[in-house]
């Protein structure tokens, strides 16, 4: 008898869930036409038992029938249009009750989307990320992201970001550092900064909100980053950004303390 491969249809028999070896022992009995525990076996090249367990499930399934020639018994692969009729009929059930599983899903309104990175290329993939949307970034930060990732690395970020027109809104820890390498020069890139005293409100973290929902929480020191995309915490932080953003006098770069 011809023999032929079975690889292409036995992967999309798994697919509708013929897994493990049931694929094989129906393509063999199909092909066989009618035969015996011990021919189908031997043409799907595994154990007798095996096979015998495995024609009694795909028989409950529909799929194998028994007869019965003298004393020895037979089985015979049905026809494969019977597997696309339970697929329909399938099909036809999951249709009558998607309108009700959609309608639990949606109770809660779409899930936020959370994804994690670590080291230090992590954290440049957080930042990369906000250069893929036009408009405007709010900033929450310190000087601890340029020590931990370089400042010629945070200033090639920046010029990226200035060649594409993005303009930033900057909340920051007042340090000599981030006055001189920073606040000096947000004019020329496209950033308004204002600044909070590090002694009363120490803070280590990096915080960007930007895109339509996308917010990304970084610890430099800690070298771990969280982008959540979700319109509601979206919402929320832009909320409390510019509620602090108001609350906070314009810099006077002349007169601060902290001059460099």
């Amino acid at each position: 008898m011809l023999e032929c491969s079975y690889m292409e249809p036995k992967q999309i028999l798994e697919q509708f869930g013929l897994t493990g070896r049931k694929a094989d022992v129906y393509l063999a009995a199909l092909e066989l036409g009618g035969a015996s525990v011990i021919d189908v076996a031997r043409k799907a090249n595994i154990k007798r038992t095996t096979a015998y367990d495995i024609l009694l499930d795909l028989q409950k399934d529909g799929l194998v029938s028994q007869t019965m020639e003298g004393k020895k018994r037979k089985f015979i692969g049905e026809d494969p249009e019977k597997i696309q009729t339970e697929l329909k009929r399938k099909e036809a059930a999951f249709s009558e009750i998607l309108p009700i599983l959609k309608s639990i899903y949606n109770v809660k309104g779409e899930k936020p989307k959370i994804r994690f990175y670590e080291g230090i290329d992590g954290l440049k993939e957080c930042y990369l990320d906000t250069l893929k949307y036009s408009g405007e970034i709010l900033a929450l930060g310190s000087e601890h992201a340029a020590k931990v990732l370089s400042l010629d690395w945070l200033h090639s970020n920046v010029r990226d970001r200035v060649k594409k027109r993005i303009y930033l809104k900057a909340i920051v820890a007042d340090s000599q550092l981030v006055q001189k390498e920073f606040l000096s020069h947000d004019q020329d890139q496209m950033r308004s900064s204002k600044i909070i005293d590090p002694k009363k409100y120490p803070f280590t973290i990096e915080i960007n909100i930007y895109g339509h929902q996308k917010v990304f929480l970084m610890s430099p020191n800690e070298q771990i980053g969280i982008i959540i995309e979700g319109e509601e915490i979206h919402r929320t932080m832009k909320s409390m950004f510019e509620l602090i953003w108001d609350n906070l006098p314009e810099i006077n770069l002349k007169n601060n303390t902290n001059q460099f």
